[in-house]
């Protein structure tokens, strides 16, 4: 009894750690680097790098994650940034956050978030670097740990192929969308007033409805498939297990 309740203990601690740094210290890394550190986004999107890290490796509370974990996530994120590139005559049209959000549906929010960090920031070396990096490297880790917080509780699920892939458009229009507009207030020189936000966040709706629509297709067509070969490679190597 007394080592369940200091288990229970531990998951509360580590789960704590886990939100303080993705809903606290993240966002007010990205505001005061932006505010005090003028361009110096290469720097912020390496701290932010280390801090998506962090969550994933607290998962694991009697071992490291091993090598064989770590180069899956790596094969996902070149799966990630590669769609994103293949698409980039679309406007918009980003298959990019679909692959993200299977990353977490698998393996779980941690992985789905330091994912989306990290496809975010490696893409943008073909997109271009730039202040919106970092705003980029949050938003889709949001959607990427969003994406394993429901498949946690069973609303997005492998054998519901057109709940889920909905839900993934309903996660950017709702969420991904709106923090990359933020970004556009923060990064454009504008300023910040009413008017200004209702304009950018109006403004953004088509583009964001676009994305949308790209990851609802993306999950429609190979959301199953894949993330049923990622849940196999999970049983058949232990791989991304909590321990």
């Amino acid at each position: 009894m007394q080592e369940k309740s200091v288990e229970k203990n531990k998951n509360i601690i580590r789960d704590t750690i886990k939100l303080l740094i993705v809903f606290f210290v993240m966002p007010l890394t990205i505001f005061f680097t932006w505010k005090y550190a003028g361009n110096k986004y290469y720097l912020t999107s390496l701290i932010l790098i280390i801090f998506a890290v962090v969550p994933f490796f607290l998962r694991f509370e009697k071992r490291k994650p091993e090598a064989r974990e770590m180069v899956t996530l790596a094969v996902i994120c070149a799966i990630a940034v590669i769609s994103r590139v293949a698409f980039s005559m679309v406007p918009h049209f980003k298959p990019m956050a679909a692959i993200i959000m299977i990353s977490g549906i698998a393996f779980g929010g941690e992985a789905g978030f330091l994912v989306g960090a990290i496809s975010a920031f490696v893409s943008n070396f073909v997109f271009m670097q730039g202040p919106w990096t970092p705003w980029q490297m949050f938003a889709y880790g949001i959607g990427g740990l969003l994406a394993g917080v429901l498949a946690k509780v069973k609303i997005m699920k492998v054998d519901k192929p057109l709940r889920t892939a909905i839900l993934g458009g309903v996660l950017i229009i709702a969420v991904v969308g709106p923090l990359l507009d933020t970004c556009s207030l923060f990064t454009m020189g504008i300023e910040i007033n009413k008017s200004s936000i209702a304009t950018t966040y109006l403004a953004g709706l088509p583009l964001n409805a676009v994305h949308a629509v790209a990851t609802l297709a993306t999950l429609l067509l190979i959301g199953k498939p894949m993330t049923e070969k990622l849940y196999r490679i999970q049983r058949k190597y232990g791989i991304m297990r909590e321990e």
